[in-house]
């Protein structure tokens, strides 16, 4: 009687031992990871402090002005902002100026949203909202897994393919920009012209499929147009007159390179979110508003979007994150020229790349090293800051979510 009574006490005492030995190894990897988070970023704050306080005999003094603000230099009529860590012999330097690198960790990234954003938010908006329950089980898990594809993978394609196809065919690219928005418009339109029996074949939950045909007609419109186009409107030669009136040099591997590369990477992170967050709108709300009367597309804008505002805006907010610190596809895609130039048309530099290419070669210790260091502090804080926001706009969508009666 003793051993029965006693084993189903040892086997709970063993069951609660397990689980208070999975609570202390979930809490302490959970400090563990704030605590290297937080020692990641005492440790560039220490290591960046001497820049300013005690900078090292021998090296170039710096100051908060000569990072941030355009400095005289020899040979030049005003001043400019230079990112120039090694000079030939002979020339005063070197030139350390942060500005040319933050214009171009801030201009790729920018970028990249505007090319990432309005299809992330389509596509999520499309698969939670109008297509069909089947097709959506086989995109949306494909699209996620883009995410997984390694950023030196979409540099190498978007330096070695990409750029020099857009190079060649400039016109095209022009051509297709102005020609794809009415031409889906247009395709919309004539889908709802079109007789019942065939919108019933062509439902608007499988739109994804059947509009490609569509899409590759107005490719294929758009090649044919373009050598008309480039002929008679800018003589023939795109490069040139960009280069003759607008006085625009077009650089192989330039600013729209890499934001159409980075937002191909961004793009599976947004659309994620942003899906997610929308299929969590409470399903009575939208019902409610189409028994008012209210069309699908008046339910998306002045029901359903703003009820998931929060969660799509946490979902912008992470891609931006993601593409200030993206490192490889910059670093191919880019030309790594630290220019301060609003045109698209130029390459650019950003911190992360810097940082990549030129940390191995820096001297421990020396001015050069200690404002690599800055800059990696400064996408730390960046990073630190946009996702911070993001999970408070988040948390912010679960309790709206709560008081509309939806799951927490």
């Amino acid at each position: 009687m003793h051993d029965s009574s006693s084993s189903p006490l040892l086997r709970r005492r063993l069951r609660q031992g397990r689980d208070r030995l999975a609570t202390a190894l979930i809490t302490a990897g959970g400090i563990g990871v704030i605590a290297a988070v937080m020692a990641i970023g005492v440790f560039l704050a220490v290591e960046v402090l001497p820049l300013f306080w005690s900078p090292s005999p021998g090296e170039p003094e710096v100051s908060l002005a000569s990072l941030w603000l355009p400095q005289p230099y020899p040979g030049l009529d005003e001043p400019v902002y230079r990112w120039q860590p090694a000079l030939p012999e002979g020339e005063p330097g070197p030139r350390f100026s942060l500005a040319p690198l933050a214009w171009g960790t801030l201009e790729a990234a920018a970028w990249s949203l505007v090319i990432a954003v309005p299809l992330a938010l389509g596509a999520a908006a499309h698969s939670a909202l109008f297509m069909s329950r089947r097709l959506r089980a086989h995109i949306k898990p494909t699209l996620e897994l883009l995410e997984a594809l390694p950023g030196v993978v979409i540099g190498f394609l978007a330096g070695l393919v990409l750029a020099p196809w857009l190079e060649r065919h400039l016109g095209l690219g022009l051509t297709l920009l102005l020609l794809l928005p009415p031409g889906l418009v247009l395709g919309g339109a004539l889908w709802s012209r079109l007789p019942g029996r065939v919108r019933q074949r062509l439902p608007l939950g499988w739109s994804a499929l059947w509009l490609l045909p569509w899409l590759l007609l107005l490719w294929g419109l758009a090649n044919g147009l373009a050598p008309w186009l480039e002929g008679w409107w800018f003589g023939g030669d795109l490069r040139t007159w960009l280069a003759a009136h607008l006085g625009l040099d077009y650089a192989s591997r330039n600013a729209i390179i890499v934001g159409m590369a980075m937002g191909f990477a961004v793009m599976p992170t947004v659309y994620a979110l942003a899906e997610d967050a929308l299929s969590g709108v409470p399903k009575s709300l939208a019902e409610g508003a189409q028994a008012l009367g209210a069309t699908r597309w008046q339910t998306l804008w002045r029901v359903v979007l703003p009820a998931a505002g929060p969660g799509v805006f946490s979902a912008v907010m992470i891609g931006a994150g993601r593409a200030v610190g993206e490192t490889m596809i910059v670093l191919i895609a880019s030309g790594n020229t630290p220019l301060m130039t609003a045109s698209p048309l130029d390459g650019l530099r950003s911190m992360a790349a810097s940082i990549a290419t030129e940390l191995p070669e820096a001297a421990p210790g020396g001015t050069h090293y200690r404002l690599l260091l800055l800059a990696a502090l400064l996408l730390f804080v960046f990073t630190f800051l946009v996702n911070t926001l993001a999970e408070v706009v988040r948390t912010r969508l679960r309790r709206r979510y709560r008081r509309l009666g939806g799951t927490p």
